[in-house]
């Protein structure tokens, strides 16, 4: 039987969500809840489900068995704890969290309940990515031993209508950008040990450029350009820089080498996507184009139910969001100290999805 799912937060990345998880037989989407119940209503037709309403009245619906949990950063915790008080098993959008306490707290109610959390980014679940793991595990570039990550940008508030949570706590492009490439380089390394952080704020202001709000000025409360060095617990290095402030934009840069050669990998804010493994010396570059499903937002809620009803581990675990938590938090506390920050969690590598796993079949 299919897993029902109540969605709460009908803002801009709802869209992507509502539309995938409608198309997963193995998925039920019982209800859509926001603050404003109009919009979740509006959310809701456009996508054929049949209930809106608020979020207490969602939590309340007994066939809902996952909430997604979609709103703003700043109460991630505090919508998922509520879903995790009623029963229920919780996807959440990034970050889990904007502190390591009260998302410890989360994981914690969450396992004396029996129900689980997971959080994006699933994006490591495309084929692009699956792809590029397992040439990887496969010995294609060797063992592993650096890579580089690149994200940069003139900001999201050229096209984001409401972007101001962006440039708030929980936003900048360390915790709204990071999570995507950080998770994808601990699928690679494992756990992160330590980590030395730089960075600052290009401006104090930024105007809205897109929406029924062009033109609106807004407060800048987080740093917006950020580098770090990223050590990991079983060998291994990482620069990494995440930037709101570049005139130039470079995006989906990350770069692995090992004792062979170097794999450049897919964007990690994407699903698709080929991987490009370079050997040196006369060897010519290998594209390794993407095998597997095409489905992209809300794969991580399929692995989640589908793993729920299993009794096995979800992939894209809260666990692995509390340590990519514990990564940015350590790097923000690297750049206020001016030192090199302990990073104290440790988590496990996912396991890769079987091949020939598809979303679009019933399994339940």
């Amino acid at each position: 039987m299919s897993v029902g799912v109540g969605v709460v937060g009908a803002g801009f990345i709802s869209a992507a969500y509502l539309e995938n998880l409608t198309s997963f037989p193995d998925l039920r989407v019982v209800g859509v809840a926001d603050l404003d119940v109009e919009r979740a209503r509006a959310g809701a037709d456009r996508y054929g489900v049949a209930w809106a309403g608020s979020v207490a009245e969602l939590l309340a619906l007994p066939e809902v068995e996952i909430v997604v949990n979609l709103t703003v950063p700043s109460v991630h915790v505090e919508v998922s704890l509520a879903a995790v008080e009623a029963g229920k098993h919780v996807w959440t959008e990034k970050p889990i969290g904007v502190d390591r306490s009260t998302v410890r707290k989360l994981l914690d109610r969450a396992r004396e309940m029996g129900v689980r959390v997971a959080g994006a980014p699933d994006t490591l679940l495309g084929a692009g990515h699956q792809t590029a793991f397992r040439a990887l595990a496969d010995g294609r570039i060797g063992v592993p031993f650096t890579a580089l990550a690149l994200f940069q940008t003139p900001g999201p508030e050229g096209w984001h209508p409401a972007p101001e949570f962006l440039f708030q706590a929980g936003g900048g492009p360390l915790l709204d950008i990071g999570p995507y490439y950080l998770t994808q380089l601990v699928q690679v390394f494992g756990s992160v040990r330590k980590v030395t952080g730089v960075g600052g704020r290009g401006r104090e202001t930024r105007v809205i450029g897109a929406g029924p709000r062009a033109g609106t000025e807004f407060p800048v409360a987080v740093p917006t350009t950020v580098g770090a060095l990223i050590e990991f617990a079983r060998g291994g290095s990482a620069q990494v820089l995440f930037s709101f402030d570049s005139a130039v934009r470079r995006t989906g840069v990350v770069e692995v080498t090992g004792s062979r050669g170097t794999a450049v990998l897919p964007d990690p804010n994407g699903f698709g996507g080929a991987t490009v493994v370079h050997l040196g010396g006369e060897a010519e570059s290998e594209e390794l184009a993407a095998v597997g499903h095409s489905a992209s937002r809300g794969t991580g809620v399929l692995d989640l139910a589908r793993s729920v009803r299993a009794g096995v581990a979800e992939r894209a675990s809260g666990e692995t969001a509390y340590h990519v938590l514990d990564v940015m938090v350590a790097v923000e506390e690297s750049m206020e100290l001016g030192v090199g920050v302990e990073v104290g969690s440790r988590v496990g590598v996912a396991e890769l999805l079987p091949e020939g796993w598809d979303p679009f079949s019933r399994t339940l």
